[in-house]
């Protein structure tokens, strides 16, 4: 299942229509709250295809009929983009566990083309839980599949959710051909074009560095 945000319009676009603007991103703030507001968004659509619980609350004038999240899932992000999107999500799922994955691009010399590097992973036992992976952008796939790979060595997950504002149409079919086939996409956005440095077209540039500053 593939969800697509800006399918249906609502104050979302607005989010992800200054994430994009050139003018906006000078604000590194306000690029990171836009991500984090995506997030947010995300997550609220996410919850509606969780099991829920009845429960009774307390109020002080009587008992309410309520609902509870019945499992919270484990918030996985890939450093140091994902940060504000998985902000985003822990701020509705606020007491889910949560796990972190270094994963990066190592360009060849003089070469176009790139390996990916997973170098740190912190995370509770994904045996039989709920794991929603975050990544503000799902360019190649390449990363989101081997950081769930690796994954895999603390437990195989009972279901898998995929989270990213923007993504490119080629590589979310490779996430689909190489994750688990009941993956659930939720994305801000879906783009068509790459270019040959594998940046999303029209897209919003490097997630990381417009959140924190140029890396070396």
């Amino acid at each position: 299942m593939v969800f697509e945000l800006v399918s249906r319009p609502s104050v979302a676009d607005h989010f992800i229509a200054e994430l994009r603007d050139v003018a906006v991103q000078k604000d590194p703030m306000r690029f990171r709250r836009n991500l984090e507001r995506v997030g947010e968004v995300l997550a609220y659509e996410l919850s509606r295809t969780l099991p829920f619980e009845d429960h009774e609350v307390t109020t002080p004038l009587g008992v309410a009929q309520a609902k509870h999240i019945m499992e919270q899932p484990v918030l996985a992000t890939i450093l140091r983009a994902g940060l504000p999107l998985h902000q985003g999500m822990l701020n509705y799922f606020d007491r889910a566990d949560n796990a972190f994955i270094s994963a990066y691009r190592k360009h060849r010399k003089g070469e176009d083309a790139f390996d990916i590097e997973v170098e740190y992973l912190s995370s509770p036992s994904l045996e039989d839980r709920i794991l929603v992976l975050c990544d503000p952008m799902l360019a190649t796939g390449q990363s989101m599949v081997l950081v769930y790979r690796a994954l895999l060595r603390l437990g195989k997950p009972r279901a898998l959710h995929v989270v990213s504002a923007i993504a490119s149409s080629e590589g979310l079919e490779y996430a689909k051909r190489h994750l688990p086939p009941d993956t659930r996409f939720w994305i801000g956005a879906i783009d068509e074009e790459m270019t040959a440095q594998a940046y999303i077209v029209p897209g919003l540039g490097d997630a990381g560095d417009l959140a924190y500053g140029r890396k070396l």
